[in-house]
């Protein structure tokens, strides 16, 4: 299980980061988030993640649980749980991607998105 967060900047845009060249799906976009270690709650896993990916500080109370996917990624099944945040202290940098951009919700279907983050779009676009 993996997950992920919608950070939502004052303009209602979302951040989203580049895979790099040397990983699996490089050079597609996505939302940032990863992996849960065993016995984490994913919470705790996200805002683990956003430290070690984007250098920001965010509370478990400013992550709303919006929505997840489901999908298959070579020869496993994913689930990747989806959170809304619109709160966290520093300024996102690209410590694990290429590259970082903010863009309208209706901008995402323009960009090269992994199987399990194209569904989400809809519901960002709905809820921003």
């Amino acid at each position: 299980m993996v997950v992920a967060a919608a950070l939502v900047d004052a303009d209602g845009r979302v951040l989203v980061q580049r895979r790099p060249q040397q990983a699996t799906l490089a050079g597609l976009w996505e939302f940032p988030g990863g992996k849960m270690e065993p016995g984490e709650r994913p919470e705790a896993a996200l805002i683990r993640e956003l430290r070690e990916e984007l250098s920001i500080e965010t509370e478990q109370s400013c992550l709303a649980p919006a929505t997840f996917a489901s999908a298959t990624l070579g020869g496993r099944h994913l689930i990747m749980l989806l959170y809304v945040c619109r709160k966290w202290h520093g300024a996102p940098q690209p410590l694990s991607a290429d590259a970082l951009q903010w863009v309208s919700p209706v901008a995402l279907h323009g960009l090269d998105m992994p199987p399990a983050d194209k569904p989400l779009i809809a519901l960002l676009e709905d809820l921003l």
